[in-house]
């Protein structure tokens, strides 16, 4: 059996561990991976493709808040819900393309779903948020934005 002193000094160290407040640089970079990845995959996956292979039927049920048509609206979504979420999970022009994929579900959120009940506005909500925070951190390390600007600019990367 343990003595009570250990037992406090293994608790007090996971304590900490839990509520410690830095974060190592290099744990940043691959969450930052991760969540570009992830967020991009999802909206491309559940979003994007179900535009493009039922193009015909989404010119239907797309909303045109703008007035544009509702063939120029798919092709806008698509091109926010499909090339955005390429470019972004590549992290190749990573702040440009996220803030197209940050554009619709923010539209929908604030100009079609304004009235809805929130169990609409669920879904433009958290995108919305998901593209914000990759507008604002960057990419990260691990993207071809940080390619390009050590072979073309001669920059390193900071944060």
């Amino acid at each position: 059996m343990e003595r009570p002193d250990l037992q406090l000094s293994t608790f007090m160290k996971w304590l900490r561990q839990l509520s410690h407040t830095k974060t190592p640089k290099n744990r940043i970079d691959l969450v930052l991976l991760g969540y570009r990845v992830a967020i991009s995959i999802a909206f491309l996956f559940i979003h994007g493709l179900k535009k493009i292979t039922n193009f015909q039927e989404e010119i239907q049920h797309i909303p045109d808040p703008f007035g544009m048509g509702g063939y120029n609206a798919t092709i806008i979504a698509i091109f926010s819900n499909v090339v955005c979420s390429i470019f972004v999970a590549m992290g190749l022009f990573t702040r440009l393309f996220a803030l197209g994929a940050f554009m619709i579900p923010f539209i929908g959120l604030t100009i079609v779903h304004l009235n809805d009940p929130w169990a609409v506005r669920d879904v433009p909500l958290m995108y919305s948020i998901a593209f914000l925070v990759i507008i604002l951190l960057g990419p990260g390390k691990h993207s071809l934005d940080n390619v390009i600007n050590k072979r073309w600019f001669k920059e390193t990367y900071n944060q």
